[in-house]
């Protein structure tokens, strides 16, 4: 059995064709001006020859060469309707009046009425008032002369119906037009904002990523320095610490080259790297063991004080760990030699927990840097569960630095 492509509606047929004739009109409209205007000038010449202009006339004894003029002059300015519709009626109208006042009655004088269409179409509807008596003064012209009173009614009716038609048609189009291009408008709006939100996602994750890449690499090279130091100096009297030492080095190294390899992994555009990169669990509280025993071999001595039990959900906990690996990494820099830290971690109900990291270093860690690391990107994890963080030099007469965190209750769903 083989699939049969269903018809074509006849709708979507017709409104194909006439995308495709707008498009053709718009790259070139003086060819379609000329073919309109030829078709409507050899229309006129037709009738003028062939004699059909006597069977409506009231003078048929009129001059030729005066039907052949007026024929052109009622076609030939049809070429510039579109651009110039009011210059073209006013140039008909003396035309028009001849055609009335010699009987002539001329077919072609219907064409007035594509141009009150194309008033109605691109010109302000003012000018539909003095186009319309325009167009009506030869009707006028010819009942007055050659008509009797019973026309009256019957010729200025009809006339008044076709100009109301023809100016209801321009208008309907006219209105379809406007709101077609409203709605092209308002998509490519749209399609902006959208642009301009995925922009917006795109720089919010790249700065994401450059706070994880911050902390990571910042607090692992730091710990390997200190690391490598220390092994320096215990290189001559204790090779066994300088053996410890490189192992340090070599497992922070390892950690430090995982975690950037997972973080990196988003950057791909492979999409099983990226499924296998948002599998991948970020650093939670139960990983700040490692972390601290990590600062400790890069020789500085960590206390950690903890009251209550954590009961934080993962982001979190992932903000507290980022906190206090910033915290220790600033301490490993800065501190200078001989210096210890403290980690005091309380929890509270609901979520809330306060977090203080202190040491006793005498050198204080510089301002924020202009790019958004360090303490800015702490404050913005922070900030990101309504919480607040403070840092700076601890009050006299105790020397070092304090960095105090507080995250309040997570607000029930």
């Amino acid at each position: 059995m083989t699939d049969e492509r269903p018809a074509e509606p006849l709708t979507e047929y017709v409104q194909r064709i006439n995308r495709r004739v707008r498009a053709f009109d718009r790259r070139h409209p003086l060819v379609w001006d000329l073919l309109l205007t030829g078709f409507w000038v050899t229309a006129a010449l037709i009738d003028y020859a062939g004699g059909g202009w006597r069977t409506i006339t009231l003078n048929p004894g009129a001059p030729g060469w005066l039907l052949l003029t007026l024929s052109l002059g009622f076609t030939v300015p049809l070429l510039w309707r579109r651009t110039h519709p009011r210059a073209v009626l006013l140039a008909m109208a003396p035309v028009s009046l001849a055609n009335a006042w010699s009987g002539a009655a001329l077919q072609a004088a219907l064409l007035q009425l594509a141009l009150v269409y194309h008033l109605a179409l691109r010109r302000p509807l003012r000018h539909l008032w003095w186009a319309t008596l325009m167009v009506i003064a030869p009707t006028v012209v010819t009942v007055a002369r050659h008509g009797g009173e019973s026309t009256w009614t019957q010729q200025l009716g009809s006339q008044l119906t076709t100009i109301v038609t023809a100016t209801l048609i321009g208008i309907t189009i006219r209105t379809r037009r406007d709101y077609t291009e409203a709605l092209e408008d308002r998509a490519r709006r749209l399609e902006t904002e959208r642009d301009q939100q995925a922009r917006l996602a795109a720089a919010a994750e790249r700065a994401r990523i450059a706070r994880e890449m911050h902390d990571i690499i910042g607090h692992h090279l730091s710990v390997i320095t200190g690391l490598a130091d220390g092994g320096r100096y215990a290189a001559a009297k204790s090779p066994d610490r300088a053996a410890q030492a490189l192992d340090a080095i070599g497992t922070t190294s390892r950690e430090a080259l995982g975690e950037l390899r997972h973080l990196l992994d988003v950057l791909r555009e492979d999409d099983t790297a990226a499924r296998a990169a948002e599998l991948t669990p970020q650093p939670t509280l139960t990983d700040l063991d490692r972390l601290i025993t990590g600062v400790r071999k890069a020789g500085l001595p960590v206390r950690t004080t903890v009251h209550g039990s954590p009961a934080l959900a993962p982001g979190r906990q992932l903000a507290l760990y980022r906190v206090i690996q910033e915290s220790l990494t600033n301490t490993l820099k800065h501190a200078g030699p001989d210096a210890t830290s403290h980690i005091d971690l309380s929890y509270g109900e609901g979520g809330a927990v306060t977090l203080t990291v202190t040491d006793t270093g005498r050198a204080a860690p510089p301002g924020p840097p202009a790019d958004g690391r360090g303490l800015p990107g702490m404050r913005e994890r922070t900030a990101l569960y309504g919480g607040t963080l403070e840092a700076g030099p601890r009050p006299a007469p105790d020397h070092g630095w304090r960095v105090r965190l507080y995250l309040p209750e997570e607000n029930p769903q």
